[in-house]
């Protein structure tokens, strides 16, 4: 890609907040970027090869939404958690293991997106962020889900495709879990806390393709009361 096409961009970008540069083949986040650190709402860098973010991503104090999906990012720097405007990071398609130790600082965080990466549990980093809507952590390599979820104030949270086979109690004491997708994992249903089911705000519960016939969970106790909140929520977006 030529410069002034960048240019071109760029001049864009200044005009609109927005900085969408898709499935061109950078290998490096643009650094004539930091132009613009208090112009950018938006930045979509999805689909190129991208192996690092540079420490000046902290610098984009209006920043909003930042999209990364299916690049080669490894890990994620310290700096990205100064964005305290951030409401949309979507990372899926990359090679994550691990968030940032001060990920919780990202304080108005409304929806992530971490689908396709190598993560191996539910970060608890997450824990602190009050205005989380929906986590999708699908496709990763997690194999339990641990106690420290329960202070996760996530709506809707997705493990799918994972090899979960262990799910902490503490799932059910999740203040506004309403949606909590298990399909495809490794669980046999004695290791399905009953307390999502009769104990819980959670009014969708995703579990096909476990090691256990759906069937079976209807004969759980819990299930009436958790039918109770599934068929109320239905009528709601009736």
């Amino acid at each position: 890609m030529g410069n002034s096409a960048l240019k071109a961009h760029l001049e864009t970008a200044q005009k609109t907040g927005v900085f969408q540069l898709t499935g061109k083949g950078l290998t490096e986040f643009p650094e004539d970027l930091q132009k613009l650190t208090s112009n950018l709402r938006t930045i979509d860098l999805s689909n190129n090869k991208i192996e690092l973010l540079p420490p000046l991503i902290g610098k984009f104090s209006l920043l909003k939404s930042l999209v990364l999906n299916n690049n080669k990012l490894t890990a994620l720097p310290e700096e990205l958690c100064r964005l305290k405007k951030l409401e949309t990071l979507h990372l899926n398609g990359n090679h994550l293991r691990q968030l940032p130790a001060a990920f919780g600082q990202l304080s108005a965080l409304k929806t992530l997106s971490l689908s396709g990466n190598q993560l191996r549990t539910v970060p608890t980093q997450l824990c602190g962020l009050r205005h989380l809507d929906v986590v999708d952590l699908s496709k990763n390599q997690i194999q339990n889900v641990p106690d420290s979820v329960g202070e996760l104030q996530a709506i809707e949270l997705n493990l799918n495709q994972n090899q979960i086979s262990q799910i902490s109690v503490q799932i059910s004491h999740c203040p506004r879990l309403k949606v909590l997708r298990l399909e495809e994992n490794c669980l046999e249903l004695s290791m399905l806390p009953q307390s999502i089911l009769s104990d819980s705000q959670i009014s969708l519960l995703a579990v096909e393709g476990n090691l256990f016939e759906i069937k079976k969970l209807r004969e759980l106790e819990g299930y009436d009361k958790y039918m109770e909140r599934f068929t109320a929520t239905k009528k709601k977006f009736a």
